[in-house]
Order: C-alpha cells, then sequence, then structure tokens
C-alpha cells in the first residue's frame, strides 16, 4: 500500500491541475504515485489485461470477469506494496475507501443529475469518478457509508429502494486512467484539486443524492408500465 507521510508543498490551482492525472494515456504507476503523494490515498495494484489471440482477457482468468483488470488480484490486497507496479505496470489502480475517504456511489444519469443541483446549490464538491458500468462515486468524508442508509430515510426515503451505495471500509474505488475490459477507462466527471481537497461530509451530499436516485427510480417505473 502507498502512504507518502512528506509534507506537501503548496501549489496553484492551475499548476496542480497540470499534474492531475490524464483521463487516457496516462502511466498507471505515475497515476498510483500522484494519488499518493498528492492526495495523501492509499494506493494498491489490482489485475491487470492481458491479449489472448488478439483479445483482452482479466489476468485472473476468469473468462466471464464482470470487472476485467479493475479488481483486487488477491485477497489480502489492502496490503499490497509499490513493487507490484513495478512487476506488472499494466496493474489497475485501486484507491481502498474508508480511511482518506467514502464514497457514494450511484448511478450515472443520477449523478449527473445530483451535479448539476449542487453546483446551483453552491456546495463544495470532492472529486467524483465516472465508470464505463455508467456508475459515479462521489468522494465524501470517511464514516458516510455507515451513516448514508440512516440519512436517506430521515430525508423521507426508503433507502434500500435507492440505488445509493455507500463505500467504506473493504470496499475501493477504481482510480482513473484504469480501463475495464474494452468497456472503457474509468475517468474524472470532477477531478482532484486544490480547492477539492477538502472533501464533503456525507450530510451535505445525500439530500441532492438521494432525490437524484428517487428520481430515477421512479424514471424507471414509468419506462417498465
Amino acid at each position: 500500500m502507498l502512504v507518502v507521510e512528506e509534507r506537501i508543498a503548496v501549489v496553484t490551482e492551475a499548476a496542480q491541475a497540470v499534474r492531475v492525472p490524464r483521463q487516457r494515456g496516462e502511466q498507471l504507476l505515475e497515476a498510483a504515485a500522484w494519488y499518493a503523494e498528492e492526495r495523501h490515498w492509499d494506493v494498491v495494484p489490482g489485475t491487470w489485461l492481458d491479449v489472448v489471440e488478439g483479445t483482452e482477457r482479466c489476468s485472473c482468468g476468469d473468462a466471464g470477469c464482470a470487472a476485467p483488470g479493475a479488481h483486487p488480484a488477491r485477497p489480502d490486497w489492502a496490503g499490497q506494496a509499490r513493487r507490484m507496479w513495478s512487476r506488472q505496470p499494466g496493474s489497475s489502480v485501486l484507491l481502498p475507501a474508508g480511511r482518506a475517504f467514502d464514497a457514494l456511489d450511484v448511478p450515472e444519469s443520477a449523478g449527473f443529475l445530483a451535479l448539476a443541483r449542487m453546483e446551483r446549490m453552491g456546495l463544495a464538491l470532492g472529486p467524483v469518478t465516472r465508470t464505463p458500468d455508467r456508475r459515479m462515486l462521489f468522494l465524501v468524508l470517511p464514516g458516510a457509508s455507515a451513516k448514508a442508509p440512516a440519512l436517506v430515510n430521515g430525508l423521507g426515503w426508503d433507502a434500500g429502494a435507492l440505488d445509493l451505495v455507500g463505500r467504506g471500509e473493504g470496499a475501493y474505488v477504481v482510480g482513473p486512467p484504469t480501463r475495464v475490459g474494452g468497456r472503457g477507462a474509468v475517468q474524472w466527471a470532477r477531478r482532484p484539486s486544490q480547492a477539492n481537497r477538502w472533501l464533503p461530509d456525507v450530510e451535505e451530499m445525500i439530500s441532492p443524492l438521494a432525490y437524484a436516485c428517487a428520481r430515477e427510480a421512479a424514471d424507471a417505473r414509468s419506462r417498465l408500465s
């Protein structure tokens, strides 16, 4: 696991934006080092993509892998170290949740709706990832995963009926620019920057996210009726 303890020099927003890992073409080790050194996030390597008879396959060997090249390589994935990338530089970049951040995982359509509402409300947002599986993950302060269901219920919605999933201790976020098989690369919908170094609390985010997920569920029901 990469953990960088040294102090980081203060840089301007523009200077830092230049160094944010790009959506595509970035070396995965460089991206992992940036997350550890600039954001102080824990980073571990996952599986990678192998080319077998002209077809990309996940290194886990499962032909039906649900997340090819973008999941833990072994059960003790949270304890692996930098040397793994030296042996396999194509390893996916996994960001363990639960210590530096938790993540609120929602459908992409709900995520974009929530982002628009949050911007209108003037909320200070943290980084947000967008996956090829049409999900968006909002990074928030640790502890959000445990708090989210009660907060959703307190707003009058049934937390069990909404597609809003907290990712905390024991879970992970796939870090850009990791590719998920032939589906494409994980991207930043809202990139890490000096402005969002301090993450929001779940209480600030839960109302627009729950509303957007409820709208998504209602639209899905109407399409089926």
